[in-house]
């Protein structure tokens, strides 16, 4: 029997980051999935944004953004929120929106896909490690929040997972990232996209129900807490 039949599924950014592994995902096992390509809006058109998705059971909060790795010293103002305008706003909306009607229906799942970036912090990413950072830690707080009302929300904080925004394959198949990767990994390779979307399948369904406000760090033991 598919495992997500009969779930109405949205899925954010689908063109980009772990959206297609997902959707792909998804589908196979029943869901009937609404994907949403490009950057999710945080002004006045977000409301026609999700005017057609009002009544799913499942959010994927797959939001992602150019890492624009600079030091401190030479972030630029426009970086830093080009970051917070793609990941951290956006956020804020989709579960403002949609946790409530969730609640009022008495179920839900919000998964939001971020990073492990600022559960290590990475020199060189601070931007990056702050725009993330929030995110989880709305997630967190959230979470507790809307726990008593049976919807789960948390977070996978991924690192070293294969995707076309972070780790392309002609990048992971380099000479030098693979000695980066023996020597930063514990488990010496990159995440296969299908084992992120198995964990994100895992957190939508309702084996999970008593997993809430979590972050997950899903990378390969480069960062093993929250």
């Amino acid at each position: 029997m598919p495992r997500m039949e009969n779930r109405k599924v949205l899925i954010t950014q689908s063109d980009d980051y772990m959206g297609p592994a997902v959707c792909d995902l998804f589908t196979r096992e029943g869901a009937d999935v609404t994907t949403k390509d490009g950057i999710v809006p945080f002004d006045d058109s977000f409301a026609g944004f999700v005017n057609d998705c009002s009544d799913i059971d499942i959010l994927i909060a797959n939001l992602s953004h150019d890492s624009k790795n600079t030091p401190v010293g030479d972030i630029r103002d426009d970086d830093w929120q080009s970051m917070f305008n793609a990941m951290v706003h956006p956020l804020m909306c989709l579960i403002r929106h949609f946790a409530p009607l969730m609640a009022e229906r008495g179920h839900g799942k919000i998964i939001a896909i971020t990073s492990a970036a600022p559960l290590r912090g990475i020199p060189g990413s601070t931007a990056y490690c702050a725009a993330r950072g929030a995110q989880n830690a709305f997630v967190r707080a959230a979470g507790l929040e809307f726990a008593p009302t049976n919807v789960q929300i948390n977070a996978i904080a991924q690192n070293y997972v294969s995707n076309p925004e972070y780790y392309p394959d002609e990048l992971v198949a380099s000479e030098r990232f693979q000695k980066h990767l023996a020597h930063n990994v514990p488990a010496g390779r990159v995440a296969r996209e299908e084992e992120q979307a198995e964990l994100t399948l895992f957190l939508a369904s309702d084996n999970s129900d008593f997993i809430v406000a979590q972050i997950m760090p899903f990378a390969g033991g480069w960062v093993t807490s929250c």
